[in-house]
């Protein structure tokens, strides 16, 4: 991996980031009861894209073993910070794609949050993009590119076994991430954003090759699911496609039924 130097403001933002997602015991509290109906003691679940590793923090609490990864250099610094003494959590410092080998991140040093290897989510309009990224305009630059490593999910699987629950956040490179999946996870969340809806669509179409899903969706950081039963892929399109574009993001949940 390229050497990087960050310039200064990285460490507010990674300041800012632990504030956001490390230190609001109340929304722990809902992130726990939302993944504890998935994931319990003894399972495994793999956080790709962990950022500063909230998620990866709620699924220790519930008793999961964690592979989590993390291709920024500053946010995996602060996981190893985080979890330097735990056995369970694996952490993978590297992106997660379609192919093995590597790939280009573009880094915003000032917003590490949304980060991203898709240069059509840079592109997209600035109205952004979840919590901390209400961070203001000038934050929204990507200033730095670096070559990371590239793994698959399948290859993944093959090293550490097939998760009960898979969580993929990776600002726009979603759907990327899913075509490196040939087999069915039991539980797959992934983020969407209301300004490059055609990502999470094209996710949607990608699970339904690997097996019988229903899908749920939980709007922003609020941790709760939306709706009362898990509804079919197109109804989930319809769903996401009649969305305010003030909604921003989200996460969508994919559950295997058989």
């Amino acid at each position: 991996m390229n050497a990087v130097t960050y310039p200064k403001g990285t460490v507010k933002a990674l300041s800012r980031s632990l504030r956001i997602y490390h230190g609001d015991k109340q929304r722990h509290a809902a992130m726990d009861r939302l993944y504890g109906a998935f994931l319990g003691p003894g399972d495994l679940a793999f956080d790709v894209g962990a950022h500063v590793g909230d998620r990866v923090s709620s699924f220790r609490r519930l008793g999961a073993r964690v592979v989590a990864l993390e291709p920024q250099p500053g946010a995996a610094r602060v996981i190893r910070l985080i979890h330097r003494r735990d056995p369970l959590v694996t952490l993978v410092e590297a992106a997660c794609g379609d192919h093995e080998g590597s790939i280009v991140l573009r880094i915003n040093s000032r917003n590490p949050a949304v980060s991203t290897a898709s240069a059509a989510f840079i592109g997209a309009p600035a109205s952004v993009r979840g919590p901390e990224e209400q961070a203001p305009s000038e934050e929204q630059a990507w200033d730095h590119e670096i070559a990371v490593p590239c793994t698959t999910l399948d290859r993944l699987i093959l090293r550490y076994g097939l998760p009960k629950l898979l969580k993929i956040d990776v600002e726009g490179f979603e759907a990327h991430v899913l075509a490196g999946l040939t087999k069915a996870v039991p539980v797959i969340s992934f983020e969407f954003t209301t300004m490059r809806r055609e990502v999470a669509e094209a996710c949607l179409v990608l699970l339904e090759t690997l097996g019988p899903y229903r899908f749920n969706v939980a709007i922003g950081e609020s941790q709760v699911l939306e709706l009362g039963e898990p509804a079919s892929a197109e109804a989930m399109g319809d769903f996401l496609r009649g969305l305010p574009g003030a909604a921003s993001s989200g996460d969508v949940y994919a559950i295997l039924t058989a």
